[in-house]
């Protein structure tokens, strides 16, 4: 079923909560110990080891308890899968993305035809400011709104920038075809982290250390006034902030990115400690009968007055076949040996 359609439930789901180079080496200093880093095709070596998962902030419950998990070595991308990337995948496959495909009347009586059509949710700042409580006031379905056209017809979209509105099963699709995976909830946790552990921020103490903005979220009245302090009103381009220790790109900020686990709130009371790849299904109180799957890092448009879910070890969630305009992935793949 088309449930990105009903933009009720894409929202409140949504709020509340590649590849082509030669092998090269570089350090990078943005750690207090100067790593190696290798990068094979746009993507990163993350070397494996033991971390404490999770967060002990009261507001993130379902990040409860820590606990301790150990990864072996894997790829990841650099970056957020930008709008390049995916036109050569759907150039290659003719592929068409849930925001783009035309809706069944049958999966949604008595809604009048002439609002079955495809799109999309996305932000729509409000003209002045509002209560927090109901998510609608700033999210609109916008009919066309998709990948290539995020703001509906007639907008385009930035090659450079990471890709938006793509569902789970678009995702899914994208890595399949590319030879790679979604990141686990796990690596994706870990890669952010890049050896720092338990820390605020997943680049520090500081939200702007030395004055200096480390991701693109929200900053002003929430959400009438982004005042673009971070140099970016909505989207950035992939890189436009400093790589983290592990040689990684916006692991917090810009665009949420999917991860392959399925949701459920409790899962980390069971989770195993060898390479979690999250429950057998899924599962959440708010919505029960929806499929989710884990979101990690958060967006443009996180805030400490609304979402604050850029922080360390705090979990996002998403119905499969839903998408919005802050909603991308970056993809993983297994180390050969």
């Amino acid at each position: 079923m088309r449930s990105n359609l009903i933009f009720l439930t894409v929202t409140l789901s949504l709020i509340i909560f590649s590849c082509g180079g030669r092998t090269k080496e570089r350090s990078n200093d943005t750690s207090p110990t100067k790593r190696d880093i290798i990068i094979q095709d746009g993507m990163v070596l993350v070397k494996g080891g033991e971390f404490a998962m999770g967060s002990d902030d009261p507001s993130f419950a379902d990040a409860l308890p820590i606990h301790n998990v150990h990864l072996n070595d894997f790829w990841m991308d650099e970056h957020e899968v930008t709008n390049e990337q995916f036109a050569k995948f759907v150039a290659a496959t003719g592929y068409v993305t849930i925001a783009e495909r035309e809706i069944d009347p049958k999966d949604f009586p008595g809604v009048p035809l002439a609002d079955l059509v495809a799109g999309s949710a996305v932000f729509l700042p409000s003209k002045e400011p509002v209560s927090l409580d109901n998510p609608l006031q700033w999210w609109k379905y916008v009919k066309g709104a998709n990948w290539k056209t995020p703001f509906g017809a007639n907008s385009k979209n930035d090659p450079n920038e990471p890709v938006v509105h793509v569902s789970y099963t678009d995702a899914e699709a994208y890595a399949k075809w590319v030879g790679k995976r979604l990141p686990t909830e796990a690596e994706w946790e870990y890669a952010a982290r890049a050896g720092k552990e338990q820390l605020p921020y997943y680049w520090g103490t500081e939200l702007k250390p030395e004055g200096k903005w480390q991701a693109n979220i929200f900053q002003g009245n929430f959400p009438n006034n982004d005042t673009k302090d971070d140099g970016f009103k909505g989207v950035a381009e992939v890189k436009s902030y400093p790589a983290n220790a592990f040689g990684l790109y916006d692991m917090e900020g810009n665009v949420w990115e999917w991860c392959a686990d399925y949701y459920r709130p409790d899962y980390y009371q069971h989770s195993p400690k060898e390479n979690p790849k999250g429950p057998a299904d899924s599962y959440d109180p708010q919505e029960p009968n929806l499929v989710k799957r884990v979101q990690r890092g958060g967006s443009f448009l996180c805030s400490d007055e609304y979402c604050n879910r850029y922080k360390a070890g705090s979990r996002g969630k998403g119905e499969i076949n839903s998408a919005s305009n802050n909603l991308g992935f970056r993809c993983v793949k297994d180390l050969v040996k």
